[in-house]
């Protein structure tokens, strides 16, 4: 089904607080500064969705070289994420967007209604808080990190 389109760049990113852990929270606001890029995604443990987070907590490196806070960002609740995290050794926060359900994929155009889940949508934040970049992708297709990292390549010179 086709979605409405990403946030466009030069919009002021939404800010949100979500839940990393039952008791923790993470807000957007707490990276002004640096790069983040949002990592949506529609579930855990999901072929693809394991996929697509390997690609980036591999490429982790590459993204502390730009000073860019990864965050992924599903409607699973957190103890969901936290045994996926804990199963794929991933590296970076991942987020529960779980109640109210999507809330924050709504805002950022990244939540499917038609099935409940996150699409598979990346954002790429300015150190100013805009949308440097955004990418829609369909649901069963990992889009890799390439494009993330040229633009954050390029944001840097």
């Amino acid at each position: 089904m086709p979605t409405r389109g990403s946030l466009k760049k030069g919009v002021k990113a939404p800010d949100f607080t979500l839940k990393v852990t039952p008791d923790q929270q993470v807000s957007l606001s707490d990276f002004k500064g640096q790069p983040v890029v949002l990592i949506f995604y529609p579930a855990d443990f999901s072929p693809v969705c394991t996929d697509e987070t390997a690609v980036f907590d591999k490429l982790l490196p590459k993204f502390k070289k730009y000073k860019a806070q990864l965050l992924g960002i599903s409607v699973d609740n957190v103890w969901s994420h936290l045994a996926f995290a804990r199963e794929r050794n991933i590296q970076f926060p991942l987020l529960s967007d779980f109640h109210p359900k999507g809330e924050v994929a709504k805002t950022y155009n990244a939540y499917r209604e038609e099935d409940g889940e996150a699409e598979r949508a990346l954002y790429l934040i300015d150190k100013n808080g805009n949308i440097a970049w955004s990418y829609i992708s369909p649901v069963g297709v990992n889009p890799g990190a390439e494009e993330v990292l040229q633009t954050l390549e390029d944001l840097s010179k």
